[in-house]
C-alpha cells in the first residue's frame, strides 16, 4: 500500500473564532472584564511596584548656581547628588470607572522622604553635607484615557492632570547646618514651586514610558509549530461605572504546513484503508457552529471528504465526495495561566449526493469515519489542546483561584488577580532629569 500527501484545506476551528462569514463585523473573541474590585487590588499591587522601583533608582544629580542677594554672596555653586526616595505614603489612593472616558486616580494627604548628599562653593565659602526634603500634602488627580494603536496594543493618555504638594521642609547636616537651617525656609519656596509645575510632566513621562513597553507586548502567542493566537484589541475599552470591558481579537492564524497534517493522515489512512493508493482531501465547508447554553458547550464542525485514487496512467479519479457534520462536546478547565480544552464526539452525521448512493452505503463510511474522527483524530487534536491556550494577563499579574462557566451565548471567566514582586532592576523612571528644584527662582534677585 502507498499514499501521497496533496496539500490539504484545513478549515479554522479553534473554539474563539467568532467570525461570521457572511459579515464584515468583527466580534470579539473574549471579552475580559475589569470590576471595581481590579481597580482596588491594582491600587495596593501599584504602590507596592512603585515603592520597590523608587528605592532601587538613584535620581540624577542636580547642579546649578544661584545668586543669594539676601546673604551678600554673588554665586553659590551647588551640587545635589546621590539623590534618593527613602519612603512614601499615598494613604487616600483611589481609582475609579469614569463612564466612556478612563480610569480616575485619586491621591491626597501624600507624604515623602528624599535624602541627598550637597556641596556648595562660593567665593567665600564652601561645604559639603547632607539634607533631607520632607513632603507633605501631596495631591494628585487626573484621568487615564485608554485607546489602541494599529496593531492592537493598548496606549494610556493622561488628561485632566493636576498635582500638588502643599508643604517642604528641607534640613541640612554638615559643619554648618546651623547656618544653612537658618535660610531653610526661603530655599523651600523655589523647591516647592519647581516641583509642582514639574510633577504633571514628570507623570505624563511616565505614562509615554509605560506605552513604550505596552507597545512590545506579543499580541500573537506561539500554540504549536502550525497555529499563533491573535490577542490584539479589536476596539477601545467599553467604559461603564463598574466595571470596564476589553474586546481581545483571538483569532487564529495558521502557518503554511500541509507535511504535518498529511502525516496525520497518512497515519490515519494506513490503519483504515487497506486496498489501493489513494489520496484524500478534507475542507472545511462553513465556520463551526458554537452553541453555548447554561452548563452546556457544544461544537459542530461542517466539513467534507473527498477520497481519490490515482490510476496507473497517472489520473486522478475520485472514489467517493462525502459532507460531514461531527457533533462535539467541550470540556473547560483553566490550570495557571492556560484554558484547557477537550473534544468529545457526541454524533457524525453524513451526507452523500445521490449520484453516490448506489455505490457506496452510507452507514458503513458513517461508522468507518466516526471511528477515524473518535479513535484518531480526536485523540490527536485533544493531545494539542492538553497544551492548552494561554490566557492574556499583564506582566507579573497571574490568575488564582480560576473558574470558568458556560452561558447562553458566552463563557465567563471569573478570576482574582495576584501581582508577583521582584528583587530584578525595574525600568528606568523616566521623568526626573529636568527636576531643577532651584534653578531658576533665585537667579537675579
Amino acid at each position: 500500500m502507498c499514499t501521497k500527501i496533496i496539500p490539504v484545506l484545513w478549515g479554522c476551528f479553534l473554539l474563539w473564532n467568532l467570525y461570521i462569514s457572511s459579515s464584515q463585523t468583527i466580534y470579539p473573541g473574549i471579552k475580559a472584564r475589569i470590576t471595581q474590585r481590579a481597580l482596588d487590588y491594582g491600587v495596593q499591587a501599584g504602590m507596592e511596584m512603585i515603592e520597590q522601583m523608587l528605592k532601587q533608582k538613584n535620581l540624577p544629580d542636580l547642579s546649578g548656581s544661584e545668586s543669594l542677594e539676601f546673604l551678600k554672596v554673588d554665586y553659590v555653586n551647588y551640587n545635589f547628588s546621590n539623590i534618593k526616595i527613602n519612603a512614601f505614603s499615598f494613604p487616600n489612593t483611589s481609582l475609579a470607572f469614569v463612564p466612556g472616558v478612563g480610569i480616575k486616580a485619586l491621591t491626597n494627604h501624600g507624604t515623602a522622604n528624599i535624602s541627598t548628599d550637597w556641596e556648595f562653593k562660593s567665593p567665600i565659602f564652601q561645604d559639603t553635607g547632607g539634607a533631607d526634603l520632607f513632603l507633605s500634602g501631596v495631591y494628585f488627580t487626573g484621568i487615564i484615557i485608554l485607546t489602541r494603536n494599529d496593531f492592537g496594543h493598548p496606549i494610556l493618555k493622561l488628561q485632566d492632570c493636576y498635582a500638588q504638594v502643599s508643604h517642604a521642609h528641607i534640613s541640612f547636616s554638615g559643619e554648618l547646618s546651623v547656618l544653612y537651617n537658618s535660610f531653610a525656609e526661603p530655599m523651600e519656596k523655589p523647591i516647592l514651586k519647581n516641583l509642582n509645575e514639574m510633577l504633571c510632566p514628570i507623570i505624563a513621562n511616565e505614562v509615554e514610558a509605560l506605552n513604550a513597553n505596552l507597545s512590545t507586548l506579543e499580541v500573537l502567542t506561539k500554540i504549536d509549530n502550525y497555529t499563533l493566537l491573535d490577542y490584539s484589541l479589536i476596539s477601545s475599552p467599553e467604559i461603564t461605572e463598574n466595571y470596564l470591558d476589553l474586546n481581545l481579537k483571538i483569532s487564529n492564524h495558521f502557518v503554511q504546513n500541509s507535511q504535518g497534517l498529511g502525516n496525520v493522515l497518512s497515519r490515519i489512512a494506513e490503519i483504515y484503508i487497506l486496498s489501493q493508493p489513494f489520496m484524500v482531501r478534507i475542507m472545511a465547508t462553513e465556520p463551526p457552529v458554537i452553541n453555548l447554553q447554561p452548563g452546556n458547550f457544544t461544537l459542530d464542525i461542517p466539513a467534507s471528504i473527498m477520497m481519490l485514487t490515482q490510476t496507473n496512467n497517472s489520473t486522478v479519479e475520485t472514489i467517493v465526495s462525502m459532507d460531514f457534520v461531527a457533533s462535539t462536546s467541550v470540556g473547560l478547565v483553566i490550570l495557571g495561566q492556560r484554558l484547557v480544552c477537550s473534544l468529545s464526539l457526541n454524533r457524525f452525521r453524513l451526507t452523500l449526493p445521490e449520484s453516490n448512493r448506489s455505490n457506496i452505503e452510507v452507514l458503513r463510511f458513517e461508522n468507518i469515519l466516526s471511528s477515524i474522527l473518535h479513535f484518531g483524530v480526536l485523540p490527536l487534536a485533544n493531545a494539542k489542546l492538553q497544551q492548552g491556550f494561554p490566557l492574556p494577563n499583564p506582566h507579573k499579574i497571574s490568575f488564582v483561584n480560576s473558574d470558568i462557566e458556560v452561558f447562553e451565548g458566552f463563557l465567563l471567566i471569573s478570576t482574582d488577580l495576584k501581582y508577583e514582586t521582584s528583587s530584578k532592576q525595574h525600568p528606568s523612571f523616566h521623568g526626573w532629569e529636568g527636576l531643577n528644584l532651584i534653578n531658576g527662582w533665585w537667579r537675579g534677585k
